[in-house]
């Protein structure tokens, strides 16, 4: 059924009667909105308050707790555990727990303890926390969550740990003593974080305030749960306790990050700036054929192909979509090998300045570079300087010389001493015939260099004469003196076991020579030398320029491309130049706020211009219209293909550049009904979360034109309808279906309750935390019968949140996809039959159907757009290998 937020009922036609009848006034947030209402901290959190008033307790509540788990999430400070989304209300299980010492033997995950405590007699105790990782103990005055103090704690940064049972390690482990009455019940939490490492474990222990004595564990004979939970679905959360350990300060605080993106955007809010009406944008360009060449229309395409016909779209300005932050790691967007960057770093790109006197080394070290990853000498499409491409030879090269470019040359180290002759045994007299000449210091070193250097670089180092001085030979070894250890300078480590052969009486004289032949050496050998003054020259590097529109399906940080200011400086003011030649100067550009390119190589490009305007005498407007800028001589195509007729002469300025023309049938409607399809199974607080987020993208905004369809798969852990029912949006319905999840059949039953074949479904997911501004980007990238958009999303890394984003675009997912319901049908929809009960890959055979109904499909990277990590451990009704008593979501 069709329901309004308000919960009544009303028929499908009266419902788009009542859409169509709605004001543009009404739809436009009011101008002057603050900003901290449209975007709080923590929007879309659900509010947290402190819990005064404790649920009734039973005697039979004694001798266990209850304990809440929050499952694979990163990080080993309690702090990770308050930045999960779900904490503290919605654990991924709920359970119980006899003692205060647990130890799951997992990982990645944070507990929540929490129950009363009943002291065996009057007096001053102490409590002490041991845990791995860390861990806190917060204890009430009494039974309220909400005068609950923190006591005890290990660590605050995630490196801190103790052993089990160690409770003195650090001074925050032991907390004061605390005057406590046996007739009397203490609330207490305890919270635990642990990540992927160590022995995982958290206890409380207890004493009397008396010396000597020792901390026990606290034993079930002495706790009592805080509720009975056993009874509840995953969805029912009034009486979870909220106290100062479960969010101290009231929310999160708002944390420090690299991430660009998440600096403010005027793509953000201008949304909100009234649009102009369509009559003031009628006959400013001339209308042509919009026919891209790249549609590929009945085309035969193989299962999945569609995946190489999808193309990128250059923006301007920067929104900062590149994952900057995460290149520290990851640098495909430099188009290198790992490999070679690891190895030669950068170098290539920087010309140093030559001083008077220097060899034309540099040029060497580029045209060994270059060879390393061009062994045949031919030269690449990329920004190397002239003399390394230009009579490259194809022999083998040596081995690089080194890191820097102007490499000193060091001795050899030896490594193994060389075979010495034996000598006579018994005490030195000093005489010559006491000792048997040994070979000089600067021999040892160089015999002993040439092994190290071989076992350095491996068969491709040569090797060299050992009678030869080092001082005259380049160095071809990255073995440096600081990398060798003490024992394997020359002679000290053999002339000690000579001496133990030799015994007592050798020790002193072993002891001697080793000194003689280690300090000439040691007088010999220079440390690396480091010019400071070095300088260097260097041009400006456009990467961008060494990136393409095609589906980048290698690199998972590069941002969206980036359209070069002039091209977008000059359609604007084309665009401008006739807007007011139509209207008499009424209009006035404020900025460019956003500007996409969709590039065709044949015909043209096709524009989004999204501008703000100031009319006379009037407020500030949107402008946000597509353009196409045809190319001269390109022939007019239109949706059955070429004609032969070339473009009219109203299309080319005199100076026979492109001149904007308006193309048909592909405008967007600002007015149109979205329907978010989001098929769910036991997945009790994602769709809490989900709910959430919609009622907030609702009330911060003020758009009422979309609607939320469930299609709930027999959901056991919480009432999905009466969720919905609850929830405070403008429009939902609720769809049940029996059998096992099916994520195909799911979407496709969701699309078909959508009754306007010229409204857009979206095709969702449960984990996405959406920007304000979705609702319009999925609008303005929807067009009837022309256009479909696939948003890009990023994925979030285990521990990381929106507030500080870490993760990767997620350039292989087409699972996330906006389009009228009319192309929807006619494409075919979901193929229901091939997926059923598993998904992956249904998406791209949806892709592959829609391009080839001659269909563009829009792919952008959204800011702030994320897919949350969570976990998959209960998910679709998969058991465990080991049952568990309690229900999961």
């Amino acid at each position: 059924s069709v329901t309004d937020g308000r919960g009544v009922h009303a028929a499908p036609s009266t419902q788009r009667a009542e859409d169509s009848s709605e004001s543009r006034e009404e739809e436009q947030a009011p101008e002057g909105r603050d900003l901290d209402m449209l975007f709080p901290r923590g929007a879309g959190r659900l509010p947290l308050n402190f819990t005064h008033q404790t649920p009734p307790w039973r005697e039979e509540y004694k001798g266990q707790v209850n304990l809440h788990v929050f499952e694979d999430w990163c990080g080993g400070a309690v702090g990770h555990l308050r930045r999960n989304l779900h904490f503290p209300l919605f654990p991924h299980t709920r359970t119980t727990v006899k003692k205060l010492a647990v130890s799951p033997k997992w990982k990645n995950y944070g507990l929540r303890i929490f129950g009363f405590i009943h002291p065996a007699r009057d007096g001053d105790l102490q409590f002490s926390v041991a845990s791995d990782d860390n861990s806190e103990f917060w204890l009430s005055l009494d039974e309220s969550p909400a005068a609950a103090q923190l006591v005890a704690f290990v660590g605050k940064t995630g490196s801190e740990w103790t052993a089990p049972g160690e409770f003195t390690k650090f001074s925050s482990q032991v907390s004061k003593p605390r005057r406590l009455m046996a007739s009397r019940r203490y609330y207490f939490e305890l919270l635990h974080k642990q990540d992927d490492r160590g022995s995982d474990h958290v206890e409380v222990g207890w004493r009397a305030f008396l010396p000597g004595l020792k901390f026990e564990v606290i034993s079930s004979a002495h706790i009592s749960l805080y509720t009975d939970e056993s009874a509840l679905k995953m969805d029912h959360v009034a009486h979870v306790p909220q106290s100062p350990a479960s969010h101290v300060g009231g929310r999160p605080p708002q944390e420090e990050t690299s991430a660009d993106m998440l600096r403010p955007d005027p793509r953000d809010t201008f949304f909100l700036t009234p649009r102009m009406e369509s009559s003031s944008l009628e006959n400013v360009l001339e209308p042509c054929a919009y026919a891209p060449t790249y549609v590929v229309k009945d085309f035969p395409i193989a299962r999945y192909q569609g995946l190489q016909f999808v193309y990128l779209s250059f923006v301007y300005p920067n929104d900062y979509t590149r994952l900057t932050h995460m290149e520290t790691d990851n640098k495909c967007f430099y188009r290198e090998s790992p490999l070679y960057l690891e190895r030669f770093g950068f170098y290539k790109y920087m010309k140093m300045d030559k001083e008077e006197g220097d060899e034309d080394e540099e040029d060497e070290v580029q045209r060994r570079a270059f060879l390393f990853l061009n062994p045949d000498g031919e030269c690449p499409q990329r920004p190397w300087p002239a003399p390394t491409c230009a009579g490259t030879p194809r022999a083998p090269w040596p081995p690089f010389p080194g890191v820097f470019l102007h490499p000193r040359p060091l001795p050899r180290v030896q490594l193994r001493a060389p075979p010495r002759p034996p000598r006579p045994h018994g005490r030195r007299t000093g005489g010559p015939q006491a000792t048997q000449p040994r070979p000089p210091a600067r021999a040892q070193a160089t015999q002993g260099g040439r092994e190290g250097q071989a076992r350095t670089l491996g068969p491709a180092a040569p090797t060299v004469d050992s009678n030869l001085s080092s001082e005259a030979r380049p160095v071809t070894s990255f073995l440096s003196l600081s990398q060798v250890s003490g024992p394997q300078l020359p002679g000290e480590g053999e002339e000690e076991e000579e001496g133990e052969d030799d015994g007592a009486p050798g020790d002193e004289a072993a002891s001697e020579d080793s000194e003689e032949a280690a300090g000439p050496a040691l007088g010999r050998w220079r440390e690396d030398a480091i010019d400071w003054q070095r300088t260097f020259s260097v041009g400006a590097v456009d990467f961008e320029l060494l990136r393409s529109d095609w589906n980048d399906l290698r690199c998972n940080v590069s941002g969206n491309l980036q359209l070069p200011e002039a091209e977008a400086v000059d359609v604007t003011a084309q665009y401008m130049e006739r807007l007011n030649a139509r209207h008499g100067g009424r209009f006035a550009l404020l900025r460019i706020v956003n500007v996409e390119k969709r590039r065709d190589s044949a015909r043209g490009s096709r524009f989004l211009l999204e501008l703000e305007l100031q009319e006379r005498g009037g407020g500030r407007l949107r402008l946000s219209e597509y353009v196409f800028l045809r190319l001269p001589g390109a022939r007019v195509g239109d949706a059955d293909g070429e004609s032969p007729e070339p473009a009219p002469a109203a299309s080319v300025r005199p100076d026979g550049r492109p001149e904007l023309c308006r193309p048909l049938r592909l405008a967007w409607r600002q007015d149109v009904m979205v329907h978010f399809i989001v098929p769910v199974k036991n997945q009790a607080r994602w769709v809490a979360q989900f709910l959430a987020d919609m009622a907030s993208l609702h009330a911060r905004t003020g758009d009422s034109r979309f609607s939320v369809v469930l299609v709930d798969f027999e959901s056991e852990d919480m009432d999905v309808e009466r969720a919905l029912r609850a929830a405070h949006l403008p429009r939902y319905q609720y769809l049940r279906r029996t059998g096992n999840f099916e994520r195909s059949a799911g979407l496709q039953a969701g699309v078909d309750a959508v009754e306007d074949a010229s409204s857009i479904v979206f095709l969702c997911d449960l984990h996405i935390h959406f920007p304000p501004n979705i609702l319009d980007g999925i609008r303005k990238h929807c067009v009837e019968g022309r256009l479909a958009f696939a948003p890009v999303v990023m994925r979030l890394s285990c521990g990381s949140s929106p507030r500080d984003p870490h993760g990767y675009w997620e350039v292989n997912g087409f699972g996330l996809f906006g389009i009228y319901k009319s192309d929807f049908d006619r494409v075919g929809g979901m193929n229901t039959e091939e997926f059923r009960d598993q998904w992956g890959g249904e998406d791209w055979e949806l892709l592959d159907r829609v391009l080839q109904a001659g269909l563009e499909v829009e792919r952008l990277r959204l800011r702030n757009f994320y897919h949350h990590y969570h976990s998959k451990r209960g998910m679709w009704s998969v058991r465990s290998r080991k049952g568990s008593r309690t229900g999961a979501s």
